[in-house]
């Protein structure tokens, strides 16, 4: 139960992400503008795979305006998606952005890097994400040019973060603070969490997906994944803005992502221990978030990762 003196606040964030939600579905297919707050945006991206027409950029973004620069919440997927990632920013102020975090190791959360290292930028991440960054990037890299098409890729490279952290970071731009939490493996190794304490509002990068149903890949660790939910949402924060999908608030964002999370290891662990075998996998009953955009996309791999996973546990 929120405290009573903080009911105002969180009356006034639900009506901005109420707002915000409404002008995200009017804008098309390409990234949006969410208002959080008159400091924070959330940049949502289109659900869906990467194209040639969203840039790779099919995720969502964020930053925080401040008098001494723009913080930005991951770079994009490609250095073309960099870009129009900057000039959504634009409409917004006219500060530079001066430091870049990159939450995770996932093609759309750094691969614009070079973008705005150009235009001076600070690039920083966990040391996690950096190492699976590196052990990917070439991967990645030809994905995104069957995906995105030689073009859209153009002038794209791996660069990586110049200032790097074990566990944990903080600084103050321009009178805001910042605090750095890496919680991964999630859904990928170095996942990390950015929490505004005063704004009380997290980007949480992939640790949570919003309205679209989260992967469990090969390089994710569901059990921890659960972890590093509930080391997030021991911050109590007022809003979310999601890796995928819109901001919102704790209670959706538990719904969409840690609820499955549960299910699946509890689905899956019942499933083994009753004998069952991993071509019957398919069979489990996951209707119960057939609601989530790219559910039957999603659904078979995601209990198939898992099983594989907890046979090694």
């Amino acid at each position: 139960m929120p405290h009573p003196r903080r009911l105002p606040g969180l009356l006034m964030t639900a009506i901005l992400l109420l707002a915000g939600v409404a002008m995200a579905a009017d804008n098309g297919d390409g990234l949006r503008l969410q208002k959080v707050s008159d400091q924070i945006y959330a940049i949502v991206g289109p659900f869906g795979n990467r194209s040639p027409e969203n840039l790779g950029n099919n995720a969502t973004f964020g930053f925080v305006v401040t008098d001494e620069g723009v913080v930005l919440v991951d770079s994009g997927a490609s250095y073309q998606g960099a870009a129009e990632i900057d000039a959504l920013i634009r409409t917004i102020t006219d500060q530079p952005v001066g430091v870049v975090i990159n939450s995770g190791g996932q093609d759309h959360r750094w691969l614009g890097n070079g973008y705005f290292r150009e235009r001076g930028a600070r690039i920083i991440a966990s040391k996690a994400a950096v190492e699976d960054q590196r052990v990917r990037a070439e991967e990645q890299l030809f994905m995104l040019d069957n995906l995105v098409g030689a073009q859209g890729m153009a002038g794209t490279e791996a660069v990586y973060a110049d200032e790097t952290f074990d566990d944990s970071m903080t600084f103050t731009l321009g009178g805001t603070a910042f605090e750095l939490r890496r919680v991964g493996p999630a859904h990928t190794p170095g996942d990390s969490l950015v929490w505004l304490p005063e704004q009380r509002v997290v980007f949480s990068g992939d640790v949570v997906f919003v309205g679209r149903m989260l992967g469990v890949l090969p390089h994710s660790k569901s059990s921890h994944w659960i972890e590093a939910f509930e080391t997030m949402a021991a911050f109590e924060p007022a809003t979310v803005v999601p890796g995928h999908g819109p901001a919102t608030d704790l209670t959706r964002a538990r719904a969409d992502s840690l609820d499955y999370l549960v299910f699946l290891r509890e689905t899956v662990g019942a499933f083994m221990e009753s004998g069952g075998d991993i071509t019957q996998i398919g069979t489990l009953d996951q209707s119960r978030f057939s609601y989530l955009e790219d559910y039957e996309t999603l659904k078979g791999r995601n209990t198939q990762q898992v099983f594989q996973e907890m046979e090694w546990e």
